[in-house]
């Protein structure tokens, strides 16, 4: 459900998503069915994948130090700050290593790692995330703050749903390490160019929201992958 529009973070407080938010808000009921869709399915899953999840943890474990799990402070909505899960696929301390961004045959993935990616296996302790209500199954994925700090007074539209695990732009842009592997800067190259484009899609997708496209395009995704 959405909160009043002037409760909301001065950083929205903006005509350009206030036209976003007045569209959202005529669709109440499918905002609940996407909640309710989100939970039940999450935890269904949860349930259904521990054996992968033993399975996946112990051969992380077994090729790399450090943890499991990976976490990161991202966005979600109303810009509220979370911390995501994922299955560690990097070296330990790699966010200190390099770009918030993976860029093509990132140095930084391990073995396992570079396994569990090619099938987004790494995603799936951002079930949990889904069942506390930080993400959606479907919606802008979270970036990390820095990021948020680059986006433009429409662009804060994206944050007016929880961030998703998948989404058309993810669809579009699963490349995206390849596209900025040959940048000197893959930071700026990510806000300058990558980040833009991926918000043309983001906010068609607040524009033409419905609980049914959203089911569409989690079927999209797992076609993509396999």
């Amino acid at each position: 459900m959405l909160i009043a529009f002037d409760k909301l973070d001065h950083r929205f407080q903006n005509d350009k998503v206030k036209k976003y938010y007045d569209i959202l808000n005529k669709k109440k009921a499918g905002l609940f069915c996407k909640r309710l869709f989100d939970f039940c399915i999450s935890l269904i899953l949860i349930i259904l994948l521990l054996p992968v999840f033993l399975i996946l943890s112990i051969w992380i474990a077994m090729d790399s130090k450090g943890g499991v799990i990976f976490r990161q402070v991202r966005v979600t909505k109303y810009g509220r700050e979370f911390f995501i899960f994922k299955f560690r696929t990097m070296v330990k301390d790699a966010p200190s290593l390099g770009a918030s961004v993976t860029v093509g045959e990132d140095p930084r993935i391990t073995r396992v790692g570079r396994a569990i990616r090619k099938y987004r296996l790494d995603e799936l302790p951002q079930l949990f995330n889904v069942l506390a209500g930080d993400m959606s199954f479907v919606g802008t994925r979270p970036e990390v703050p820095k990021y948020v700090k680059a986006y433009t007074d429409e662009m804060y539209a994206t944050l007016l749903m929880p961030a998703g695990i998948t989404s058309v732009a993810s669809i579009k842009f699963k490349d995206e390490g390849r596209l900025l592997e040959n940048s000197d800067n893959p930071d700026v190259t990510y806000t300058k160019e990558v980040l833009p484009k991926k918000m043309v899609f983001n906010l068609e997708y607040i524009r033409d929201f419905s609980f049914f496209r959203d089911i569409a395009i989690c079927f999209k995704t797992v076609i993509g992958v396999l």
